[in-house]
């Protein structure tokens, strides 16, 4: 357990970002991924009026951040949901808009720092990657089960992985003599089927299949294609909406969501445009912002993380 788990990444940029939404009595935030509450918590102490809406899949992450909240009592509702279940769960709190979104997609440190959910490459363990360990398949069944063309596409599509059919043929020559378990197993064999120089660049040889295997196995990208387009629906007007990413999948997935939304989808040529085709969003980030230096320094996780943020300026349209 170390202390960079209680550093949320670009905190102060993102409660910046959200407050002039928060500030009346009774707005909601939603923290779709709550992890050990730190953004949540920042929420609820920097808005004394505002109500959190946190969602989380793991429940190991909602036992402790509901200790760590509980001194905010009934501010604070907890639930445990995947973040494209938010329509449903604001639905069932008979919230109809909310005014503040909040994602920060990065594996939670937590999850990093436990050696036994098999998210590090750094550290032996059985190869799960759940971040709800009740349901769904483990990262050493992908691995075991699936046909060597999709393994590289994954490995492709999710790690841009460049090496994907070399390592691939490792795992599938490996498996036969003996199904996947542990991570260690797997890093070694990484690290034996890359040339000399693909070892020398970025890191860690696992990182991008490490990265590919957690997305495929949570599902991450196709929850999120969903996810993002109803965050942004549920902001009523003046709303605004922050996302932390920490790859060029995720920020690339919310880019094109708000670029749409402040787009105007008129045809061309008209001289006025009428109201059903005006932008719903107004950006609040030129690009995507990225962290200090100061702040890679103090938490290195914060490196890769992307930040972009929009603003709710018109309902829509029935």
């Amino acid at each position: 357990m170390s202390n960079t788990r209680h550093v949320p990444v670009m905190l102060q940029r993102c409660l910046d970002m959200l407050a002039p939404a928060l500030q009346a009595p009774g707005a909601v935030v939603v923290d779709c991924t709550l992890g050990l509450g730190g953004h949540s918590e920042a929420l609820l102490q920097q808005f004394p009026e505002a109500r959190l809406v946190a969602l989380d899949r793991d429940k190991e992450a909602l036992r402790l951040s509901g200790e760590r909240l509980a001194p905010y009592g009934e501010r604070a509702t907890l639930v445990h949901a995947v973040y494209d279940e938010l329509p449903e769960v604001l639905e069932r709190l008979r919230v109809p808009h909310v005014q503040g979104v909040l994602f920060d997609l990065g594996v939670s440190s937590m999850q990093l720092d436990e050696a036994d959910r098999g998210f590090a490459y750094a550290q032996d363990a059985p190869l799960d990657m759940r971040m709800d360990q009740t349901t769904g398949i483990s990262a050493a069944e992908v691995l075991n089960t699936y046909p060597p063309g999709e393994l590289v596409r994954i490995l492709r599509a999710y790690g841009e992985e460049k090496q994907a059919k070399r390592i691939v043929g490792a795992i599938v020559r490996e498996r036969e003599k003996e199904p996947f378990s542990n991570s260690a197993r797997l890093v070694e064999l990484i690290r034996d089927s890359l040339p000399q120089a693909a070892k020398r660049t970025g890191g860690n040889p696992a990182k991008r299949t490490f990265q590919a295997l957690r997305i495929e196995v949570n599902g991450e990208l196709s929850v999120l294609e969903r996810a993002i387009p109803a965050a942004v629906k549920a902001l009523g007007v003046g709303g605004r909406i922050a996302v932390l990413s920490y790859h060029s999948l995720e920020d690339r997935l919310v880019k094109q969501v708000f670029a749409a939304g402040a787009a105007n989808t008129a045809p061309p040529g008209l001289p006025v445009i009428p109201e059903q085709y005006q932008p719903r969003l107004k950006l609040l980030t030129r690009g995507a912002e990225l962290p200090t230096e100061e702040e890679i320094a103090e938490n290195r996780r914060a490196a890769p993380a992307r930040l972009r943020g929009a603003e709710r300026i018109r309902a829509d349209i029935e």
